[in-house]
């Protein structure tokens, strides 16, 4: 496959950037897209040009380091992560435009390498649950009902990459938090926390500049793992409750 790249290029956070334009040759269909990178980059070594920066670490769609808008779209036009995109989703002949994420939270720090320590953050007010828990307990001692099982492992398959903030036309996090919340809001060793998390988490969140969300659902299309929409008006209706009966540890 012979393609034409337009990535966008930008040496720093506080250096302007441009899409830069690169012709491809000798991509096979079976090819990762980060594969097709990787040999971008080879080729841009051999010619004595500073190769294209991007994340990845697993390349097996588990960590959420990986992600770029590619064509308009975060992660590409398949439902699954950059580094599980293969380029038999392309053409011949094809002009693909490479971009980082789109986000005031979402600083780029160079190329399609973008800050999202904001996540960390924000799981690190609340996304824990700090009771001890001893030695490994028996099976089954703690009941979990399989419907809340379900729920709690549908949530936590989120892997933090960043799609549903890139794809959110507002900029939002609501459905990354959202999954945090709910996948330990719905256990029982989750409720010594309950009320605290949710509001610290959401309270996090708008503190490091993540934008409303207006209910577009672009969000859950774009998300790779499947996370609801309706994880969204879960969390909100913790958040209700929990304001009710009283603040997180952040709020006095």
């Amino acid at each position: 496959m012979r393609l034409t790249l337009r990535i966008w290029r930008q040496r720093g956070p506080e250096q302007p950037g441009a899409m830069t334009a690169y012709e491809i040759d000798g991509i096979s269909p079976e090819m990762s897209f980060l594969e097709m990178l990787d040999t971008l980059n080879e080729e841009l070594i051999l010619r004595g040009e500073e190769p294209v920066a991007f994340d990845h670490d697993c390349r097996e769609g588990i960590c959420g380091a990986c992600g770029m808008v590619i064509n308009g779209q975060a992660h590409g036009p398949e439902r699954t992560t950059t580094c599980q995109l293969h380029m038999r989703h392309f053409s011949d002949g094809d002009t693909i435009d490479v971009e980082p994420w789109r986000a005031a939270a979402f600083p780029v720090v160079k190329d399609l390498v973008v800050d999202r320590s904001a996540f960390d953050r924000i799981i690190g007010s609340g996304g824990f649950i700090s009771a001890p828990t001893g030695s490994a307990p028996d099976a089954h001692a703690t009941p979990v009902p399989k419907p809340v099982a379900d729920t709690a492992f549908e949530h936590a398959e989120c892997i933090g990459c960043g799609a549903c903030v890139a794809a959110c036309p507002n900029g939002s996090a609501m459905l990354f938090t959202s999954a945090k919340v709910v996948h330990l809001n719905v256990l029982p060793q989750g409720q010594p926390e309950r009320e605290s998390r949710v509001l610290d988490m959401v309270g996090a969140m708008d503190e490091e500049g993540f934008g409303g969300c207006t209910n577009t659902g672009e969000c859950a299309v774009a998300c790779p793992k499947g996370i609801p929409l309706q994880s969204i008006s879960m969390m909100n209706r913790e958040f209700l409750r929990a304001s009710v009966k009283g603040g997180g540890r952040n709020r006095g």
